[in-house]
């Protein structure tokens, strides 16, 4: 612990990428001669390499959009966990350092209201010292648990470099078809077609740009609040005084360490963030819903196995709703569902599609709940 905070930089990339391998592999329960995690079977790689083509052209020919980012050539990786942990923490590097340089602003900022006071004088230097280190632990955290059931690099719907590149994880595809009773072959294709579907969504530049600006721009948002640390520790609710959890409950939500609370200017953005997030995420789903008929004649059975667990509460979901300001409860997704649902009845799908024709086309909050509103301003028929 006090090499890793011994370290420079707000965010100790060296523990979150040691967190992350350990808690993808279960290398805490693991025994020494199993301490490794099992290289991809190649019948599972062959297995999805040979369905991505005809998903590709069922992705294209549903939204009209290139699953090519700026025409470059597409990279499918099929990968275990800890290899997936290994691309996604490079992938978000650029995005979680900006997040833990503006919480340990916040925390910096903090020390300074109230020099008088010796406690948090003493506890501002304690936790200068260990923010870097306990963001690495968060990250690291989040990101080795979300490598155990990831299909594919968007569940987080955030579009990341390089923007060429695929995974896809079949140990988590091939867990899920059985946890459900599905077919393998029929889950390996629902999901190309999702994963390729948000790639295509969030491989438009515009819609790259703003959705990545509006996210920068919540993350800059956190201010400082002397007391807050004090306030939450105080409040920390663990049955039996367990140390273990109350790490676990530091872990899963960084702002604790570092007194940071959500302020105004991200309550006030916070709508935008969640118009914008859930227009995409329902026209995935659509077109998801539309390419699966095709192909499977009916994916609806393994799209409600898919959604219900998407909105299954879980630590990440604390990690990302509060420091990444996405949201993806039901009620979230169901806005976004109907929001297409009311584009498409009266623009058909081609209305659907000048959500991505134009920067500034993605729906405002109003806009959101009353798809009229969206259609009059972009002039849809």
């Amino acid at each position: 612990m006090i090499k890793s905070m011994a370290g420079s930089g707000p965010l100790q990339w060296d523990v979150a990428r040691q967190v992350a391998m350990a808690t993808a592999a279960d290398l805490g329960s693991a025994t020494p001669a199993s301490n490794t995690e099992a290289n991809v079977d190649p019948a599972d790689r062959i297995a999805l390499e040979s369905l991505a083509n005809i998903a590709f052209l069922h992705v294209e020919a549903a939204t009209g959009l290139s699953t090519s980012p700026g025409e470059m050539p597409r990279t499918l990786l099929v990968v275990n966990r800890t290899t997936w942990c290994h691309h996604t923490l490079e992938a978000y590097k650029p995005l979680f350092t900006e997040l833990a340089t503006s919480l340990t602003a916040s925390q910096s900022v903090a020390t300074d209201l109230e020099p008088q006071d010796p406690m948090i004088k003493m506890m501002a230097g304690l936790t200068k010292m260990m923010a870097p280190a306990m963001m690495g632990m968060s990250v690291g955290s989040m990101v080795g648990t979300m490598s155990k059931h990831s299909f594919g690099q968007y569940e987080i719907p955030l579009p990341r470099e390089p923007a060429q590149q695929m995974l896809l994880v079949p140990a988590n595809i091939n867990a899920f078809a059985a946890d459900w009773s599905l077919p393998v072959d029929d889950v390996r294709m629902w999901v190309l077609l999702q994963e390729l579907t948000a790639h295509a969504v969030l491989g438009v530049h515009h819609v790259r740009d703003t959705v990545l600006a509006t996210v920068r721009s919540y993350i800059a948002g956190f201010r400082p609040n002397p007391t807050a640390l004090f306030e939450r520790m105080s409040n920390i609710e663990v049955t039996g005084n367990d140390p273990m959890a109350i790490l676990q409950r530091f872990l899963s939500d960084p702002t604790l360490m570092l007194g940071a609370v959500r302020s105004p200017e991200q309550e006030a953005l916070s709508p935008v963030l969640d118009a914008q997030i859930a227009a995409i995420i329902g026209f995935i789903d659509h077109n998801v819903d539309t390419a699966a008929a095709k192909v499977l004649g009916s994916g609806s059975r393994i799209a409600e196995a898919v959604r219900r667990r998407r909105v299954e509460a879980s630590p990440n979901d604390i990690f990302v709703e509060q420091l990444l300001g996405l949201r993806l409860s039901r009620q979230q997704l169901e806005r976004g569902r109907a929001f297409i649902a009311g584009i498409v009845e009266r623009g058909g799908n081609d209305g659907a599609l000048q959500l991505f024709s134009a920067p500034g086309n993605l729906p405002t909050p109003n806009e959101l709940d009353a798809p009229g509103l969206w259609l009059a301003r972009l002039e849809v028929q």
